[in-house]
């Protein structure tokens, strides 16, 4: 089994992310950090109101603390979901040098994943237009650098997980590379930053 320092997890909304990120977690038995897993914050000072772009990248930055925190500790195979999919262009530059691998999960089937998006405990979070932008730009968008796509399209639980564990197992990614980040028009955003959603 080929260890790696982090795996990556990327798509659309109601995809399988966490699905797949639990499974993940459940073979690996190590740890797993959704980009919102940090404290409650209202503001910098007190009085400052919080905007979506400062939620975010307060969001982004915990989560690269702890990634490292883990690695510095001796963790392997740390798992990372839930990302702002902007933030997926700034793993190749946050991460360079490390054993990474990034797993974009799309479906060539809207149908599919809208169905899985309705089956959602949380069905609050439906938002059937923001999910089809986020999954037409990920089927058209290159991979970046150790990045492999997975097309969940008419594929069960299991055989998403057994595709991805032999991706992450067996793939040797790339450790020093050159990397121009793609310009954000590219990826879609969960803030209303940029008219990225």
């Amino acid at each position: 089994m080929g260890l790696k320092d982090y795996i990556f997890v990327t798509g659309a909304s109601g995809i399988g992310k966490t699905t797949l990120a639990n499974g993940l977690l459940e073979h690996y038995k190590t740890t797993c950090i959704e980009q919102n897993m940090i404290p409650e914050f209202i503001s910098r000072d007190g009085v400052e109101p919080m905007t979506g772009e400062l939620e975010e990248l307060t969001c982004w930055e915990n989560l690269v603390a702890m990634l490292k925190c883990f690695h510095k500790l001796g963790y392997k195979n740390i798992i990372a979901s839930d990302i702002d999919d902007l933030r997926t262009a700034d793993i190749p530059i946050v991460f360079k040098g490390s054993n990474y691998i990034t797993i974009k999960l799309v479906s060539s089937d809207l149908e599919q994943i809208r169905e899985q998006m309705k089956n959602r405990p949380n069905n609050g979070l439906i938002d059937y237009e923001l999910q089809q932008k986020t999954n037409d730009k990920n089927l058209t968008r290159e991979p970046l650098v150790n990045e492999v796509e997975i097309d969940v399209a008419g594929k069960t639980i299991e055989e998403v997980l057994k595709e991805a564990i032999e991706i992450i197992d067996t793939r040797e990614p790339l450790l020093d590379y050159e990397y121009v980040k793609p310009p954000k028009e590219l990826f879609y955003s969960w803030v209303f930053a940029n008219g990225l959603r």
